[in-house]
């Protein structure tokens, strides 16, 4: 996507609804990020504890619609079909946005600890993958993984995420440097990248 060429998405599936985030979303997305706080610390980097607040959580947002309209990133909030726009269950970012030769973003996801393990993530990405190689026109999604997260890696197995290598501390979670499983997804439609509509 180039600046000036923004849509905004809303991408649905049986279950799920993927939509970037507005202003209003800001409490929705603030309980979820409480909600899990203990449970996704594992796997995220350190926050502060203003991070866990409204005021942060609503420029956390503004700063995601700025990315997207900039071609930057396209972050998603989740939210169960049946339950409406009350409550976000999940997320998945495609970030660092790379055009020119690479045509490649980075994928990072989180779901809600009551949600795991029900497909609901696979379902959204699912969706949301195809919205990108769709619409975005990229070449390339990677997706990296910590070794122990064994859910996080059958997820990515079942999209068709390529295993490619292995970074020994590679991003700082949760107070240490952590090894990285390095996995990518290539588009199915290759004749089909970076040509913009």
């Amino acid at each position: 996507m180039q600046a000036g060429t923004a849509r905004w998405p809303r991408i649905e599936t049986e279950r799920v609804v993927l939509r970037i985030g507005r202003d209003g979303d800001a409490p929705a997305l603030l309980a979820y990020v409480q909600r899990n706080r203990e449970h996704h610390k594992r796997w995220e980097p350190r926050m502060y504890e203003s991070y866990f607040t409204l005021e942060t959580q609503r420029r956390v947002i503004a700063r995601r619609c700025e990315d997207f309209i900039h071609g930057d990133a396209a972050c998603f909030l989740m939210f169960d079909r049946a339950r409406g726009d009350e409550a976000v269950i999940g997320r998945c970012n495609f970030s660092e946005i790379v055009r020119g030769p690479f045509q490649a973003c980075v994928l990072g996801y989180s779901v809600d600890r009551s949600y795991e393990g029900k497909g609901y993530m696979s379902e959204a990405l699912r969706a949301a993958t195809a919205w990108i190689f769709g619409e975005l026109r990229l070449h390339r999604i990677m997706a990296n993984y910590r070794p122990e997260n064994a859910r996080s890696g059958r997820v990515l197995e079942r999209l068709g995420f390529v295993r490619e290598g292995f970074a020994k501390d590679y991003l700082f979670i949760d107070g240490a440097w952590t090894d990285h499983v390095l996995t990518a997804l290539t588009t199915p439609h290759p004749e089909m990248v970076g040509s913009l509509p």
